[in-house]
């Protein structure tokens, strides 16, 4: 089941960080934020993953900020991966994108929202590279084995599945901590800590409440997850996407320090 990223073992003994702004905002953006999460993960002994979108085709507004797109966003991603020297993860959204960001990035996401689409899930396994999917808010963590099984049987073992909060009503989400040790039968589980605070849809865009970030990550790191999600910005009050919902990058080195805490109590 563990498997590697370039210097990053998913489903090893190290909690690992995936992390990074929603959206790449500019180059220089994503070059900041790489380098800043990167030190920060080199001195408490963090494996890193880079994350940021080129597209995100799956915004409230049809006039909400969407990316650079795939030719330049790619473009960026791989100045990320080889300057700052970590691992990178995009999201990919049709199975046409999936050869183009497979060439450059090192993981490719598959979005809540997409998650059953087996043309999608099948591309990116073809691809050869890592294959993160996040659970949809819409589906039980028992029938998330339908999505890896359509990856493993394409040829690749090199699957993950992150949990993202369920809907609950409209416009909320929760977290059944149950679905993480559900969904570590089938594959290794990460948590999106940031994502399972959003407030879908409020108005033009969603909501948040980030402040119960480092709580819900502090569970689910009790709960026995392999790696913890995080949409992290330096100022998410200017975020281009999902800035409600966003960790501030000063808060990152004292949340992971908490997360690393309970880590090595589980190990005793």
């Amino acid at each position: 089941m563990p498997f590697s990223v370039q210097n990053v073992t998913v489903g090893g003994p190290d909690l690992f960080l995936i992390a990074g702004p929603c959206v790449i905002e500019s180059e220089e953006h994503a070059l900041l934020m790489a380098r800043s999460i990167a030190a920060i993960c080199r001195e408490l002994g963090v494996p890193y993953i880079f994350k940021a979108s080129y597209d995100k085709a799956n915004r409230t507004s049809i006039t909400s900020y969407r990316g650079p797109g795939l030719k330049e966003g790619l473009r960026i991603l791989g100045r990320v991966r080889e300057e700052v020297n970590v691992p990178v993860l995009t999201d990919v959204h049709e199975p046409a994108q999936a050869t183009a960001a497979g060439e450059v990035v090192d993981v490719l996401q598959i979005p809540a929202f997409l998650c059953r689409q087996t043309d999608l899930l099948v591309a990116a396994a073809h691809t050869g590279r890592a294959v993160n999917v996040k659970k949809g808010q819409f589906v039980a963590p028992q029938d998330m084995r339908h999505a890896v099984a359509k990856i493993t049987e394409s040829g690749n073992a090199k699957v993950s599945l992150t949990e993202r909060g369920a809907s609950f009503g409209y416009h909320n989400l929760v977290v059944d901590m149950r679905s993480l040790a559900v969904m570590r039968r089938f594959a290794p589980v990460i948590f999106d800590a940031t994502h399972s605070v959003q407030l879908p849809s409020q108005g033009r865009q969603s909501g948040g409440e980030p402040e119960f970030i480092p709580l819900l990550s502090r569970a689910a790191v009790a709960a026995g997850i392999d790696g913890i999600f995080m949409e992290v910005h330096d100022n998410p009050a200017q975020a281009r996407s999902d800035g409600a919902n966003a960790l501030p990058l000063a808060n990152l080195k004292a949340t992971l320090e908490s997360l690393l805490a309970i880590r090595r109590a589980l190990a005793v």
